[in-house]
């Protein structure tokens, strides 16, 4: 079984939009049209029985419109796809009413947010996020957080491992999944910080960002193995490449399967 943690897909009339920005902007060539269908045709062909799409709010009044792309997934295609909401960060108490579309994602059994910290411009540690994370933590929904760099601000990184280390002192009920090993691009500090602490990981990108077969072992062998996810960030990264770098660090088998489906299906209650 395999279940990939880390998609994006975007609807149908925006697809192709989204993904042209974005291929322009990362300088990469993507896997998939970025459509739903798509990633389910790359499903059947890379053999993945699930994935999770994450849908982002990089604004707040695109927020409602994303969480309905979300539910309407969940609704036709919630035999293979766990789509996840998001909320944009809350800058005022005038904002809070935003949150009560958790309520509406939870009824509609969406088990997760999705918070991507360089396209909603709020460093993690700001404030503004705090309201989100405890009403996950509150309401038993887990939050995937971009981590490291990204080509949205190379320059400026919006979610670091010491922010992340603040985040989950903050929110100790939380069930915090750090994409990118904890830290796109800043592997050195992953190691240092991000390896062994209270969160989940995932393993999307470290083999196209320079990420060494040698360190990557060391960083899943050091962390919780009850925390670590299968990603490819799709249709950025592909799972065979993926599947190529974890089966190279040469890791325990039983740590291989926990990675690859049982600790997503634990966190899914698959």
């Amino acid at each position: 079984m395999l279940i990939d943690f880390h998609t994006h897909a975007f609807p149908e009339k925006l697809a192709s939009r989204a993904i042209g920005v974005l291929a322009e902007r990362a300088n990469m060539v993507p896997e998939t049209d970025g459509t739903i269908s798509a990633l389910l045709s790359r499903m059947d062909e890379w053999h993945v029985d699930r994935a999770v799409v994450l849908n982002i709010a990089t604004n707040a009044h695109q927020q409602s419109k994303v969480n309905q792309f979300a539910i309407d997934t969940l609704r036709a295609h919630g035999d293979r796809l766990t789509p996840l909401g998001s909320i944009y960060p809350i800058d005022s108490a005038a904002e809070l009413g935003r949150l009560d579309e958790m309520d509406l994602l939870a009824d509609a059994g969406i088990p997760g947010l999705k918070l991507h910290p360089d396209y909603m411009e709020h460093f993690l540690d700001d404030p503004a996020y705090t309201p989100i994370l405890d009403r996950a933590a509150e309401m038993g929904m887990f939050v995937v957080l971009h981590t490291g760099m990204d080509v949205y601000s190379p320059d400026c990184i919006h979610a670091t491992p010491d922010m992340i280390r603040t985040v989950l002192r903050r929110h100790p009920k939380l069930n915090l999944i750090c994409a990118h090993y904890g830290g796109n691009c800043l592997w050195d500090t992953v190691e240092e910080k991000i390896a062994g602490e209270r969160c989940y990981i995932d393993i999307s990108m470290g083999v196209k960002m320079g990420l060494s077969v040698e360190q990557a072992r060391r960083i899943l062998l050091r962390h919780d193995p009850d925390r670590i996810l299968f990603g490819s960030d799709c249709p950025w990264g592909d799972v065979p490449g993926n599947l190529a770098f974890l089966e190279a660090m040469r890791l325990p088998a039983k740590l291989v399967d926990k990675i690859l489906y049982k600790n997503a299906c634990t966190l899914l209650k698959l």
